[in-house]
């Protein structure tokens, strides 16, 4: 089991029309940039094979205030600008606990 502060957020982003792409890859360089985020083990974008619009983005951090703190990481909140015009809505968002698995600290 991972430590009772363990934190997880999933959410789909619905893009614009045709903008997808544009969207997925915009996510991927904040990926990138998690990569230097303290506590930060897994951000994952995915997409949907049966809806054209969507994209999933799915975090773990070792903390709730580790995911507060990436906002101020160099580089995010100019990646999250050159997302909002791609966005056409945000939905299904849920924050949740990990309790263990592969890729999870012991």
């Amino acid at each position: 089991m991972t430590d009772s502060s363990s934190f997880g957020l999933h959410g789909k982003f619905t893009a614009q029309p045709g903008q997808r792409d544009q969207l997925v890859e915009v996510l991927l360089k904040a990926a990138k940039l998690m990569e230097a985020a303290d506590g930060c083990r897994l951000y994952v974008v995915s997409t949907a094979s049966d809806d054209e619009k969507a994209v999933w983005v799915t975090e773990i951090w070792d903390t709730k205030a580790d995911h507060a703190a990436s906002l101020s990481l160099e580089g995010v909140l100019e990646l999250i600008e050159q997302a909002r015009p791609l966005i056409a809505a945000i939905s299904d968002r849920s924050e949740f606990e990990p309790v263990g698995g592969k890729g999870l600290p012991g």
